[in-house]
């Protein structure tokens, strides 16, 4: 009888291939990492200069909660911790903690990260929000003054760092509700504001859930979501 992880093996590598083999069209860049992709965890793209732990990383390095991962300007990684995958554009860094398999608090600290969970709470946060997460795509970008959420499909609770009465659930199923929290504001309704999608694509988080043996729920079939 096959063991759970290689029943979600199996179904991980049939996700890869009907993704390389047609659905939607990927980059070349996107569909190496696909190809690529054939340990669970760990880098599975780096471009450029990636550090884990403050040491220099390689495709193939292996991360676990607890790890911190960070970019150099003109680089980016593509990672996998778990049932959860990872984008991170140039010039930021992640915090990870948790327990042996899962992360489940983040911090980004400075930069651009898309990721994709799995089932079960996360909690990310920022220099100016605090990011509730069940079961969602979501795009952040983290400054000190402002961080942007963009809930790709999924359920989230906002809130803001400095202000903890500015607070907003939101559920949406395709970039609905992108938002800006902010870290000053004169009152609770201005401290979350709408904000435009930006800088992240449908390709990229089909990629990455498929990278964990998904699909998001936009595709329209396979694995949906439920929460």
């Amino acid at each position: 009888m096959e063991q759970g992880g290689d029943l979600f093996e199996r179904a991980r590598r049939r996700w890869l291939k009907r993704a390389l083999l047609g659905g939607m069209a990927m980059p070349l860049l996107l569909r190496s990492v696909l190809a690529a992709s054939d340990r669970p965890n760990g880098l599975l793209q780096v471009k450029g200069e990636v550090l884990v732990n403050g040491r220099p990383a390689k495709l193939g390095t292996a991360l676990k909660p607890g790890d911190s991962v960070a970019t150099a300007p003109g680089s980016s990684a593509v990672f996998v911790i778990g049932g959860d995958a990872f984008l991170m554009r140039e010039k930021s860094e992640l915090l990870t903690a948790g327990g042996a398999v899962l992360a489940d608090s983040l911090r980004l600290v400075t930069g651009k990260l898309l990721s994709v969970f799995g089932r079960g709470s996360r909690r990310v946060a920022t220099s100016t929000a605090t990011i509730g997460i069940r079961g969602t795509g979501i795009y952040i970008e983290a400054e000190p003054e402002r961080s942007y959420v963009c809930t790709c499909y999924g359920l989230v609770d906002l809130q803001a760092a400095n202000m903890p009465e500015a607070r907003e659930t939101v559920s949406t199923t395709h970039h609905d509700a992108p938002r800006y929290i902010h870290a000053r504001g004169e009152s609770p309704i201005k401290m979350i504001a709408l904000a435009p999608v930006i800088n992240h694509t449908d390709v990229e988080l089909v990629m990455l859930e498929a990278l964990v043996g998904r699909k998001p729920p936009f595709v329209g079939s396979g694995t949906e979501y439920k929460y």
